[in-house]
C-alpha cells in the first residue's frame, strides 16, 4: 500500500528533475555561446590594437569560461531524487 501512496510524489519529483535537466542544458548552451562571443570580441580588441590589454583579458576570461562550461558538461549534477 505505501507504494501506491508514494507513486504520485515520485512522479512529481521526476517531473521536477526533468525540468531541472532542461534548464541545465539551456544554461550550458548559453555558456558555450557567451564564451565564444567573449573570445571573439577580445581577439578583435587585441589584434586591432584598440585596447590590447582589455582584449587579452577578455580572451583569457572567455577561455576560462569555456573550460568551466566543459567541466560541467563532463560532470553534470545528478538530477535524480530516488
Amino acid at each position: 500500500m505505501p507504494f501506491y501512496l508514494l507513486s504520485p510524489l515520485s512522479d512529481f519529483a521526476n517531473l521536477i528533475a526533468g525540468y531541472l535537466m532542461e534548464i541545465w542544458d539551456f544554461l550550458i548552451f548559453i555558456g558555450n555561446i557567451s564564451s565564444f562571443i567573449i573570445v571573439l570580441i577580445g581577439a578583435i580588441l587585441w589584434f586591432t590594437d584598440v585596447n590590447a590589454k582589455r582584449g587579452k583579458g577578455l580572451v583569457l576570461g572567455g577561455v576560462l569560461l569555456a573550460i568551466t562550461v566543459q567541466y560541467f558538461v563532463f560532470f553534470p549534477p545528478a538530477f535524480t531524487f530516488f
